[in-house]
């Protein structure tokens, strides 16, 4: 059974079906991502995002646009609010991912 959806789920969700970038905070961080995919992990949900602004942990976004993928814990999401902006993907981008381990939805790869 799957726990509760944390409230940043529900703008995510909005944003993947819709093919819109998110403002967030994450980790003390701004970030800008496009999310592609939800699920869950070990009982929390999770999100496969692509990083197109902001910042990371380990500081700014690499140069490479493969290495912009993100696994983000859903309920450590922050202030995530839809942005109108474009739309950012990667040509190495796959819904199967080792930070999701039950899919609920996704973009799909070849549209």
């Amino acid at each position: 059974m799957t726990p509760g959806r944390p409230p940043a789920w529900a703008v995510l969700e909005q944003a993947l079906r819709h093919k819109h970038p998110v403002h967030m905070r994450y980790r003390g961080n701004e970030r800008l991502v496009c999310p592609h995919a939800l699920g869950w992990k070990d009982g929390r949900a999770k999100a496969l995002v692509y990083q197109t602004g902001g910042t990371t942990g380990e500081g700014e976004l690499p140069a490479d646009p493969r290495q912009r993928w993100r696994s983000l814990f859903v309920d450590e999401v922050e202030q995530a609010t839809i942005s109108m902006g474009a739309w950012g993907t990667a040509e190495n981008y796959t819904p199967i991912s080792n930070g999701i381990a039950q899919l609920d939805l996704y973009v799909d790869p070849d549209p």
